[in-house]
């Protein structure tokens, strides 16, 4: 199982972007999905949580600025980023809990990380 995060850039006060997080290889579902970021000299914050539900929570600092969704026809989740501010300039990464085979083919629910994108919000 690999998990893909893209999406990030450079943009504008103001501006947007969206992110995905694609989940690949022998899945048979895909769980908790979380958002993370780290600027540098913070510590990682987790930004977004979606669940196997459709439940989603939101740091206070993006609430009703970003929106966690998720597509599970093709394995992915996505992090739409509208109003975007300086502040919210840092490297973005998802973690999720996937329920898949492992290379001896057993079935279980492991944790991945994606490598992480960077998201530059000029001012």
């Amino acid at each position: 199982v690999q998990l893909q995060a893209s999406g990030g850039g450079l943009v504008q006060a103001g501006g947007s972007l969206r992110l995905s997080c694609v989940a690949s290889g022998r899945i048979y579902s895909i769980n908790t999905v979380n958002w993370y970021r780290q600027a540098p000299g913070k510590q990682r914050e987790l930004v977004a949580t979606i669940t196997s539900g459709g439940t989603t929570t939101y740091v206070d600092s993006v609430k009703g600025r970003f929106t966690i969704s998720r597509d599970n026809a093709r394995n992915t989740v996505y992090l739409q980023m509208d109003d975007l501010k300086p502040e919210d300039t840092a490297v973005y990464s998802c973690y999720a809990y996937i329920t898949g085979l492992d290379n001896a083919g057993l079935v279980g629910v492991r944790t991945y990380w994606g490598q992480g994108t960077q998201v530059t919000v000029s001012s």
